[in-house]
């Protein structure tokens, strides 16, 4: 692989948001494994010190967290004008069409429903860090 060109993924920023270790480590297993840098958070007051301190390209965002969960804290990253753009990827464990429509009314780009695979994990960063 050569080093042509700034825009590969080692300069893409992603942030994984959720309260199980396993699920963090296994993404940030996946995502430096496809070359990119990675930021994990617990829950969403921990996660929005971590967008704002590191505006991350693309987020990853479980939705049952205690305190403030995946929906309050999407909408949250939403209002805020320097990251609306950020695509924000929402992760559950239950595959429900009203969990996806909730997380598009919070602005999130998409749904991915866990257990996720690393080619699921790859593939929603690629699709989405071209559109953005």
């Amino acid at each position: 692989m050569s080093n042509e060109g700034t825009t590969g993924a080692a300069s893409v920023k992603v942030l994984v948001i959720d309260d199980s270790n396993t699920i963090r480590r296994s993404a940030e297993i996946f995502l430096k494994q496809g070359g990119y840098e990675v930021l994990l958070a617990e829950d969403g007051f921990d996660a929005l010190s971590k967008v704002n301190d590191h505006q991350p390209d693309l987020i990853f965002c479980d939705i049952l967290m205690p305190r403030l969960d995946g929906y309050q804290t999407c909408a949250i990253i939403k209002r805020n004008t320097k990251f609306a753009s950020v695509p924000v990827i929402m992760l559950s464990s239950k595959d429900g069409l009203f969990d996806k429509a909730r997380g598009r009314m919070v602005g999130s780009q998409d749904y991915l429903t866990k257990p996720f695979t690393k080619d699921q994990l790859l593939q929603a960063v690629e699709q989405h860090r071209r559109a953005a």
